[in-house]
């Protein structure tokens, strides 16, 4: 039997002090009997054999034993969003050239003029809605507007059995205590797994993806020639990006044999990226600081993006986007040391990043750690349900969604209809169509009718009309807005007083929810006079094409902010006066203070691209062939032992030295254990130096 051994024995000091650290001396870590009743994590963990050799932090080193990079013929990137979802791809040999996903009959049949002025939600940006069915027995049936229609077309009772989802992704972000089991809730009521979920909908994509590029290469196309880019919200935390690398895995998109075939993107990063690259024409300048595309500061917000849209309409058959290698007019304003902010606002999050240039290749460097909110566009959509909730009672919504769960979407997508109607300057009203099943429903259920209800609610700007539609007045449609938009207000305006912030030149609005014109007039009536406020003309694809532009170049972004801070637990020499009597611990007429924080980073410290901190140590046995790191995270930078409150285990880096004990080894075998902060992921490699083997180990945030 393999034995394994946990971290305590690690020293927590720095390259400069190292030479005076007395916790370098062999340390074994093994229990004795304790000096006070306090319980420690330390003396929970068995014999923990580790002695430290030389701690120390490396700043752009690279490991001698990785490979040169793998080299794929295209990239292939997924916005995997939480309203709409969809791929694009370039050739490596063509760098300049994006296409985005055809519309395939599995996709949609029905691609006419939409988004966010009416009409199918999604249709105008060339994504499909982020949907799933499953059938009764719970196989994978359809995905994106096929998995919808064919949803609504059921009998009622029949559909009951569906599992259909949508909106999921958010779950990753809300759940505290994600892992590999987590469930999510179909429209039914029932139960299924997370990640069976998105292994399907990840294998959809990938499926569409590689039929495409076979079709177009006229031979099939093989998923090792295919380098994958996920998009995230980049406020998420390390275990729901584990979550969706797991899933990718599973899908077949790339394996933990080959991970580096798998790139997860944060999704303001890719929009930053490809923002650099923006011509004048391309842009929608809504600021009141310069006149740019010919939009002067008078224009209303709605024209100018009106003139967009009806570019983009002209443009819509074709999938092909042209990426001009050069830096963008916009871009080239920009100096040494400018800083820009990237708003990623979507329909479940919004991620708000501030990057800074650095010259002369132009690359990113992150200003301020990334930071934002659950404020997309899917508060404008619970706000709807609170106000149906406060017309017909909030028992009949829920028994509603339960027992006619298809007719429930139909009502949704009639809001997601007019809701993008929604714009600062509208006078008209809105009619929102209530489903017939709902109207019947209701009046089996309260006894009366809708109409009824009402004239009793009290609410005076939502009418009944004799067509079977709910009237809404403009201010009530701009009422369900409000919340989250003030909440995204909120959000810059903390983020602006950030005194590394204090001096942007510009602010890009990007994502799906940046179409919408209420939102927009927001963001330049409290910001328009501090910055220069652009936003994409493809808005809905920025995310998309830069994750493609990333793939191509991942090291274009350089220095990353740490969200967190991260260390291990370690047994440092006992100080009296100093340590707490509590954490003292008597080895071998040894005094030792348990649970002391080893930072590995420190929160919002700046890490440059392929930074390292690097830790050598040795197993008290050699003949110990798996060792076992637990590792703790912090939203605190000023953290003394992993007992302190806010304090969480996140993680177990699990180092497997199996096949080498066969070589001849020394008594005090060195492992010599990577840690790279600076990409999107934590990744980390141990080097064992008698044998120069080399053990790619991943950090894991879900099963602990």
């Amino acid at each position: 039997m393999m034995e394994s051994v946990g971290v305590y024995g690690f020293c927590g000091c720095t390259a400069k002090s190292k030479m005076k650290c007395d916790s370098r001396r062999e340390a074994t870590a093994s229990e004795t009997a304790p000096t006070s009743a306090y319980s420690s994590p330390a003396r929970s963990l068995g014999d923990t054999g580790i002695t430290p050799l030389s701690p120390s932090h490396i700043a752009n080193d690279a490991d001698p034993n990785v490979s040169e990079q793998q080299t794929f013929l295209v990239v292939v990137a997924i916005d995997f969003g939480t309203t709409s979802s969809g791929y694009a791809y370039s050739f490596t040999k063509e760098p300049e050239c994006i296409h985005v996903m055809r519309r395939s009959h599995n996709l949609c049949l029905s691609l006419v003029s939409g988004g966010w002025e009416g009409g199918d939600p999604g249709v105008s940006n060339q994504k499909t809605p982020t949907t799933i069915l499953l059938t009764p027995e719970r196989k994978f049936h359809s995905f994106g507007y096929a998995a919808r229609d064919f949803y609504h077309d059921l009998d009622p009772n029949e559909a009951k059995q569906w599992l259909y989802l949508e909106k999921f992704k958010m779950k990753l972000h809300t759940t505290g205590d994600l892992t590999m089991d987590t469930d999510l809730t179909a429209a039914n009521g029932k139960k299924v797994k997370a990640l069976e979920i998105f292994v399907y909908a990840l294998q959809y994509f990938k499926e569409q993806a590689l039929k495409e590029l076979s079709d177009q290469a006229g031979s099939e196309f093989e998923n090792s020639d295919v380098r994958w880019v996920i998009t995230v919200p980049a406020i998420w935390k390390q275990p729901a990006k584990q979550f969706m690398r797991q899933a990718a895995y599973q899908a077949g998109l790339a394996s933990p044999e080959n991970s580096e075939q798998l790139i997860i993107a944060l999704e303001p990063e890719a929009a930053s990226i490809y923002c650099r690259k923006l011509r004048l024409y391309q842009m929608i300048e809504l600021s009141s600081k310069a006149a740019v595309n010919g939009y002067s500061s008078s224009d209303t917000v709605g024209a100018g993006f009106a003139q967009a849209k009806e570019h983009i309409r002209r443009n819509r058959q074709s999938r092909t986007f042209l990426v001009e290698n050069v830096i963008g007019e916009i871009w080239s304003e920009l100096e040494e040391g400018d800083k820009y902010v990237v708003v990623d606002s979507g329909g479940g999050t919004v991620d708000l990043t501030v990057h800074q240039i650095w010259l002369p290749e132009g690359h990113l460097k992150e200003l301020y750690k990334a930071t934002g909110g659950p404020y997309g566009s899917l508060g404008v959509d619970y706000e709807f349900e609170k106000l149906l909730c406060k017309i017909f009672g909030e028992d009949f919504i829920e028994q509603f969604k339960i027992k006619r769960p298809a007719a429930w979407v139909d009502l949704t997508i009639a809001f997601e209809s007019r809701k993008r109607a929604a714009a600062p300057d509208r006078t008209n009203p809105l009619n929102i169509t209530l489903p017939f099943s709902f109207i019947d429903y209701y009046k089996k259920f309260r006894g009366h009718s809708v109409e009824h209800a009402l004239r009793k609610s009290n609410v005076d700007f939502v009418k009944w009309s004799s067509q079977g539609m709910l009237r809404m007045s403009p201010d009530a449609m701009n009422a369900l807005f409000k919340p989250t938009i003030d909440s995204i207000i909120e959000h810059l305006r903390d983020l602006f007083q950030k005194p590394e912030v204090s001096t942007v030149k510009f602010l890009f609005l990007v994502g799906g929810f940046a179409e919408a014109p209420l939102l927009q007039q927001a963001v330049q009536a409290a910001f328009g006079d501090k910055c220069r406020i652009i936003i994409p003309q493809d808005v809905g694809l920025t995310i998309l094409k830069g994750a493609v532009l990333f793939g191509l170049d991942p090291a274009v972004i350089k220095v990353r902010r740490s969200p967190l801070t991260y260390g291990v637990g370690v047994l440092n020499r006992y100080v009296e006066g100093k340590h707490p009597p509590e954490k003292l611990l008597v080895k071998d007429g040894t005094r030792w203070c348990t649970d002391v924080f080893d930072k590995f980073i420190s929160a919002d410290q700046s890490v440059a691209l392929g930074e390292l901190v690097k830790r050598s140590y040795t197993p008290a046995k050699p003949s110990q062939l798996v060792i076992v790191i637990n590792i703790y995270s912090s939203e605190r930078d000023s953290v003394s032992f992993i007992t302190d409150p806010g304090v969480k285990k996140c993680g177990t880096l699990r180092l497997d030295l199996t096949g080498t004990s066969g070589a001849a080894v020394p008594a005090r075998r060195e492992i010599q254990t990577l840690m790279q902060f600076g990409d999107t992921e934590i990744k980390a490699t141990a080097v064992d130096i008698a044998t120069s083997r080399s053990v790619k180990v991943g950090i894991d945030f879900l099963n602990y």
